[in-house]
Order: structure tokens, then C-alpha cells, then sequence
């Protein structure tokens, strides 16, 4: 059904679940994940003072490499279910665009992913990744949302 499934993934919890969903998904149709973790850079900026606000230790290196440790931290859990994993790190300024380009250029035919949720203010304040890639992905789109607990609504 689905040969290559792209699997961004950022680090988070509801990262985590999707990835554990999208390895169970992939074993059961016979699926190759591609693991895609995306370091997104400070923008160029105008003004020192704005440049010292900055954390300083989030240089392109560092970023690249946290984002390389995802990735493999996805293959080695692909590789532990006998899915087959291509890992791909790399940094960009839009992740929703990089994304699509991704599962574009690397043949997938699903993009499976999670969703913080994020609802009213924050939603428009921070913008949605998920969002963007639901809106400019050439394939399906299979997104899981955390999980409420108890109690919430």
C-alpha cells in the first residue's frame, strides 16, 4: 500500500509516539521509513544587540548534530522492529517546506507525523507545521494527535 513513509521527526513526546505508530504501520504493510529530523537555524539577524540575545550555543554544528541524533535514534528503533531506515538530518529555516521537499525528492508515498495540538493563540502565534505540510503535501498525510488524559477536555 505505502512503499516509503517519511517520518519527520522534532524530538518531542508526541514526535516519539508518531515515530512508534509509524515503525508498528510500516512492519505491518512492509513499508521503508525515511526519518527526517530538521534543525531549524536563528535567522540572520540586523542588530548585535539582537545577535547577543541569542542562545550561543545553538551554532548550525550543534544543531546539525542533535538533528543527525534524532534521526538515527529513529533507525536504530526501525532496525530493533526489522523496518528497514534511511536517516536524514539537515537544517532549514521552514520545516513544513522541507518536509514536503523531503518526501518529494525521496519517492514517499505517505508522510506520517504528529501534532502538538496547539489550538487558538498559540496555534497563530507559533504556526503549525503540521498545518503547512497537511496543506502543500503531493501525498497523504496520516497525523496522530497526543493523546488527552483524563480530566482534559
Amino acid at each position: 500500500m505505502y512503499d516509503r513513509i517519511l517520518v519527520p521527526t522534532d524530538g518531542s513526546e508526541i514526535s516519539a509516539a508518531a515515530e512508534k505508530a509509524a515503525i508498528a504501520f510500516a512492519r505491518a504493510h512492509g513499508s521503508e521509513i525515511v526519518a527526517l529530523a530538521i534543525g531549524q537555524p536563528q535567522p540572520p539577524l540586523a542588530s548585535a544587540e539582537a545577535a547577543m540575545a541569542l542562545d550561543p550555543g545553538l551554532d548550525d554544528e550543534a544543531l546539525l548534530a542533535s538533528a543527525r541524533e534524532r534521526a538515527h535514534h529513529v533507525a536504530h528503533a526501525c532496525a530493533a522492529a526489522g523496518v528497514a531506515c534511511t536517516p536524514l538530518a539537515m537544517l532549514d529555516y521552514a520545516p513544513a517546506e522541507a518536509i514536503v521537499a523531503t518526501a518529494d525528492s525521496q519517492g514517499c508515498d505517505l508522510i506520517f507525523m504528529g501534532s502538538h495540538g496547539r489550538r487558538g493563540l498559540s496555534r497563530l502565534m507559533a504556526g503549525s507545521v503540521t498545518q503547512k505540510v497537511l496543506a502543500d503535501a503531493h501525498v497523504p498525510v496520516l497525523v496522530m494527535r497526543p493523546q488527552k488524559s483524563h480530566g482534559q477536555e
